[in-house]
């Protein structure tokens, strides 16, 4: 499938060679970057790809790096764009729907912490002109959904490009213990490591 296809790839979450391209991040308060870690994952647990990115911390770059990302992988056999939170790099919001429209590729932003927005925090950090644009991104993203996995935890989505049911699948299809799907555990690895060793 090309980049920028208007229909989504379909996805089998029962089938073996399903992939997962997974994205966390790691970085420190005194970061001016964000260290983005990027990995392709079977559904097997089988590592199939790994890139990396950065991205500003305080800025709005986050969505076109971790497209970027995708596009230096060149995979055209990634069913799912799975993300470590969706407001990353201290209020850099990430645009699912952006992403979706760009790769073609479904894409779920997965978080762990049930809470009632973050909207007043834009305000306090970024001058009130820059703290509207970035509510306004925020409120786009749309009201998380908060799921049950198969082993009893909760977590909160939002998904483009597939339903809900279809998240939930693929979330329990790359789950082994806990509430952090495999793509985003090893992908939060490969970005901590990378961080440290930059630095």
């Amino acid at each position: 499938m090309e980049l920028g296809e208007k229909h989504p790839k379909r996805i089998h979450p029962e089938k073996k060679g399903v992939r997962v391209f997974g994205v966390a991040e790691s970085f420190t308060k005194n970061s001016t970057f964000s260290t983005l870690g990027g990995v392709v994952l079977r559904r097997d647990m089988l590592i199939d790809g790994v890139v990396l990115g950065r991205a500003l911390v305080g800025g709005d770059d986050a969505t076109k790096q971790i497209i970027s990302m995708f596009k230096k992988l060149d995979r055209s056999d990634v069913n799912c764009i799975m993300i470590n939170g969706l407001i990353i790099s201290l209020y850099n919001v990430v645009a699912g729907e952006e992403i979706l429209e760009t790769t073609g590729i479904p894409v779920i932003g997965v978080t762990y912490k049930d809470s009632q927005g973050i909207e007043d925090r834009f305000f306090d950090r970024f001058a009130r002109s820059e703290a509207i644009r970035r509510v306004e991104a925020y409120r786009k993203l749309g009201n998380r959904e908060r799921i049950t996995l198969k082993t009893g935890m909760a977590a909160y989505i939002r998904s483009w490009g597939m339903s809900s049911a279809k998240s939930l699948h693929i979330l329990n299809s790359f789950i082994k213990q806990g509430k952090i799907p495999e793509p985003l555990r090893i992908a939060r690895l490969v970005s901590r490591a990378a961080r440290t060793f930059s630095s």
